[in-house]
């Protein structure tokens, strides 16, 4: 983007870095992520600076550091937890690990209310704090302008320098007015109303007919979702639809009646779209796979193989043909796309041979830049049709990370006696098999606890759920079995494989859930609903399914979904008419430390 008003966010690894840049784009000025080893005269070039929080201790060998002399550059900077914690340091103040770590709400107590950041903010506010650490000395010339009960030092500022930090979190939606916060920073830095989607669309068309010269044209991978779709309409505006063909891979792990689906409503809005039927070649190559870092390094390399064979087949060669992505910035950004951004998963558009592809300039990804409510926004400014801009998110490798093909493992033993003793009538139980979670900004491979339907409060849940995943490093998600107050015996164990028998039984639980979804009105509350295959059941030869709703707008942090009890019974009773499924249970595990899908 050439806006010269935009803000850069350096990235610490922390969980919600990418979280503020969405954040303070959808408050008028574009970011940009960068790296804490910049020359000087890049960070110069920005309108604004913040500094993302961590996993790491400032005092730490090895910490990340920022160059020398960033602080005397005239460009405004706010410090967010790590980032905080290291303009302190840096400046001659003092950090040190706290007496009482700060994991959640927190009122926060405004001493001067006429800072330019503090403007507007009520004098008692709701933030969300998240750190181990403390600020115990300030540096000189620096003052307070809040605290919270266990921090002095929570919201500070250097006024002729226009450094600011703050020990919280404001782009979370638990600060309360932390949106009031960053509106104030970007209007000090001068960048409010810079930045818009048109303004993107604007810019994005004149870049894409530059890298898409005449004489090149675009073999667009599409899967049928919002970001393909929005990418293929994007380059047919930019380039003209003869320049852009769609390849639709039928993987055999498309949804029920997907392909036939697509193809009506795809075409319905212009698509050029070749479907190939690569099912065969699928199942052969995954059906003994469990482990999710190979499942999607397979699914990548075989869509590459299809591609091949699609593009030989319909004559259209590598000189003249670009290959184009649907590729949203968090598939790249949980990818480990940025250097101290930990590896959550590897997008099945960034397995090695597609990076090289990268390098030489023969991918074109035309959104790679947009969060998930932009990439929205932005098909309703080219004109997509509402039923398809609203439609849920859907993987690139389709049900293949919702077949959970995990060997049979042994519970971890753990002691849950806390609970019990408070909740008498909780039955804790632990499911023999692995998933997929984030926690301390890292990849987690654990257990699943199962609560048994002991209550019909979601806030009851939801707080011994958190309070399970907080403490008990060997669980990262924990399931609701509703209807079940007792677990009369362990858990079954069944073999699963990812073939074709195994994905029609998801695809009809998947279909069940999609339509009871739309018969009750709540399709549009839930941002995504990934219906989950598990090998357990409560008896032989059968199978669990694990309903995972949540509510989000850009991926990088979810809550799930507190679903009305009637409509979940309706759910749960219809899904075990399913001859092979005995077994339902609803996610209640927030992203972090659970990510929305199982893997």
């Amino acid at each position: 983007m050439t806006s010269d008003k935009k803000i850069a966010v350096v990235d610490f690894g922390g969980q919600y870095a990418h979280l503020i840049a969405s954040r303070i784009r959808r408050l008028g000025a574009y970011t940009e992520i960068l790296s804490n080893e910049e020359p000087l005269s890049r960070y110069e070039s920005y309108a604004g600076i913040i500094l993302s929080g961590g996993p790491s201790s400032v005092y730490e060998t090895g910490a990340p550091l920022l160059p020398a002399g960033f602080f005397d550059t005239s460009v405004p900077v706010l410090g967010i937890c790590y980032g905080h914690q290291l303009m302190m340091k840096t400046l001659g103040g003092e950090v040190v690990s706290a007496s009482t770590k700060e994991y959640g709400p927190a009122i926060l107590e405004i001493e001067n209310p006429n800072s330019p950041l503090s403007q507007s903010l009520s004098l008692k506010t709701k933030v969300w704090m998240s750190h181990g650490d403390e600020v115990v000395r300030l540096p000189n010339d620096f003052q307070v302008i809040a605290k919270s009960d266990h921090c002095r030092y929570a919201f500070v500022s250097h006024p002729s320098k226009n450094l600011f930090g703050i020990q919280f979190h404001p782009e979370v939606t638990h600060s309360e007015e932390g949106e009031i916060l960053l509106k104030n920073f970007v209007e000090l830095c001068g960048a409010s109303g810079t930045w818009s989607i048109q303004h993107f669309l604007d810019e994005q068309i004149q870049s894409l007919q530059k890298k898409v010269p005449e004489g090149k044209n675009v073999f667009l991978l599409v899967s049928g979702g919002v970001d393909s779709s929005v990418a293929y309409l994007l380059l047919a505006k930019a380039l003209g639809k003869d320049r852009v063909k769609g390849l639709l891979v039928d993987t055999g792990f498309m949804r029920k009646n997907e392909v036939k689906d697509l193809m009506d409503n795809l075409h319905h809005v212009g698509f050029d779209l070749t479907i190939w039927d690569e099912s065969e070649v699928f199942y052969k190559s995954l059906q003994n796979e469990f482990e999710p870092e190979k499942k999607r390094r397979i699914v990548g390399d075989l869509f590459l193989e299809a591609q091949g064979k699609a593009t030989t087949s319909l004559g259209l060669d590598a000189e003249h043909w670009l290959l184009g992505q649907g590729t949203i910035y968090p598939d790249t950004i949980e990818s480990g796309g940025t250097k101290h951004s930990h590896k959550i998963k590897t997008h099945h558009n960034r397995v090695p041979q597609i990076e090289a592809l990268i390098r030489e300039g023969k991918i074109v990804e035309p959104i790679a830049d947009l969060y998930k409510d932009e990439v929205r926004e932005l098909g309703r400014t080219l004109g997509l049709p509402e039923r398809w801009i609203e439609r849920h998110p859907f993987p690139g490798p389709g049900l293949v990370v919702r077949m959970i093909a995990s060997p049979r493992t042994s519970p971890p033993n753990i002691d849950f006696s806390i609970w019990k003793e408070k909740i008498p009538k909780a039955e804790i139980q632990i499911l023999p098999i692995l998933s997929v979670g984030v926690q301390g900004d890292q990849r987690s491979y654990a257990h699943c606890a199962v609560l048994s339907d002991f209550t019909s409060d979601w806030k009851e849940l939801d707080n011994l759920s958190v309070e399970i995943t907080n403490t008990k490093k060997e669980i990262n998600r924990v399931v609701l079995a509703p209807g079940i107050t007792h677990f009369e015996k362990d858990f079954f164990y069944t073999k699963l494989t990812l073939d074709k028998t195994h994905a029609d039984i998801l695809r009809d639980a998947d279909a069940i859930v999609n339509q009871i979804l739309y018969d009750e009105s709540i399709h549009n509350q839930i941002w995504q609903m990934p219906v989950v295959l598990v090998p357990v059941g409560l008896r032989e030869n059968s199978y669990g399914v694990v309903l995972r709703p949540v509510e989000s707008t850009e991926a990088m942090t979810a809550n799930f979904y507190q679903m009305n009890r009637n409509i979940l019974a309706r759910i749960t009773k219809e899904l075990l008419e399913l001859p092979q499924i005995s077994l339902v249970m609803y996610d209640l595990t927030h992203k972090p430390p659970g990510t929305i899908e199982w893997e």
